[in-house]
């Protein structure tokens, strides 16, 4: 399964220019800054803004080849915008039954009853949708979307009208929905944090273009043109909840290639997670160091050196075990002691780990 893009048309302050093929099952991130493109690439894939010459095929099916377009309505998919809009006359229940009659029978593809069991909203069914919150609104919109039976579910900054509270309280259901369903997603997002959760591909965006697309992983381990999630360049990692150790409250995730030690996030064992390590929190050391304060020391080998903003600096990747990569940031200085040279054998000191979800 797939999903193939090619647009390339004038817009008011850019020019959308995209060729891409995007994987039919998980989460896409569609990341940049405001006025990149990004929304408005959603927007062309849901048939909402014309771009004539355009090609849109979703898993074999072709939404647009040409100035051959398929309305929006005759398209499989469910959109979840910024500000959900849900008819405020109407209770919970009626909203949800309004998505599923607009599906007919492309609707059996996600149950009524799991979609509600999904986004936490059982308890809410008989309320007006006045007065809930803006977390509540966002999770009964993304499952009305569910109920219209979508190929593809398109979501444009859904949490971007969320505060910090919301947001958290928000994420697990988002997280657990882009985990159990097998409905691709196309996320638009600016915020780091949302794409290190959820995305498992990312398409990082600049005025109208793409700079990088792939698996996150591998992305965010570019050194030729690293791609910041917020601050700073660094990875995502995903693993497993090995082993809880309830003294020094710190859990033990394993992953391909290695484990680290974090700070316990009340995670089940054998739980999946994710953890982000930046690049400036990442040393190097030509041996094993003793007698240090790090919990997290990992046999690495040099794979790629580039030059960073600074001319002190340099970011290094390295590999660790068979299929994981790492980024440390440092001085020009220090890679000359070290002699640092690709293939080389080093150890990774990781000084801080970010568990995400």
């Amino acid at each position: 399964m797939s999903i193939d893009l090619r647009f390339r048309q004038d817009f008011p302050g850019f020019a959308l220019d995209v060729d891409l093929s995007l994987p039919g099952r998980g989460v896409t991130a569609l990341f940049g800054p405001s006025g990149c493109g990004k929304s408005t690439l959603l927007r062309c894939i849901a048939g909402l803004n014309a771009a004539p010459g355009g090609r849109c095929v979703v898993n074999g099916e072709v939404w647009q080849d040409g100035d051959q377009s398929r309305p929006t309505h005759r398209r499989a998919l469910g959109y979840v915008f910024q500000e959900p809009a849900l008819f405020a006359h109407l209770s919970v229940a009626a909203n949800l039954d309004y998505g599923r009659r607009r599906a007919g029978d492309a609707g059996q593809r996600v149950a009524r009853e799991r979609a509600i069991e999904l986004l936490g909203i059982a308890h809410l069914l008989d309320r007006r949708t006045e007065g809930l919150s803006g977390g509540e609104r966002q999770r009964i919109a993304i499952a009305r979307a569910l109920l219209t039976g979508p190929q593809l579910l398109l979501m444009d900054e859904p949490m971007a009208a969320l505060d910090l509270a919301r947001k958290q309280e928000f994420m697990p259901y988002l997280d657990r929905l882009t985990r159990e369903l097998d409905i691709p997603v196309i996320y638009v997002s600016h915020a780091p944090d949302e794409v290190a959760r959820l995305a498992h591909h990312i398409v990082a965006m600049e005025a109208g273009r793409v700079v990088a697309a792939g698996p996150l992983a591998e992305v965010l381990a570019r050194v030729d043109l690293p791609i910041r999630l917020g601050e700073d360049a660094g990875v995502v990692l995903d693993g497993v909840v090995a082993e809880r150790d309830l003294r020094w409250h710190l859990a033990r995730v394993d992953f391909p290639g290695g484990h680290l030690w974090v700070r316990d996030g009340g995670q089940a064992h054998g739980a999946a997670v994710r953890v982000r390590i930046l690049a400036r929190d990442v040393s190097l050391a030509l041996a094993p160091t003793a007698d240090t304060s790090l919990l997290n020391s990992l046999p690495a080998v040099v794979e790629q050196i580039a030059d960073e903003s600074h001319p002190a600096l340099a970011l290094c990747r390295l590999r660790v075990g068979d299929g994981s990569s790492l980024l440390a940031r440092l001085t020009r200085r220090s890679a000359a002691a070290l002699d640092l040279q690709p293939g080389q054998a080093v150890w990774a000191q990781i000084k801080a780990v970010a568990l995400i979800g």
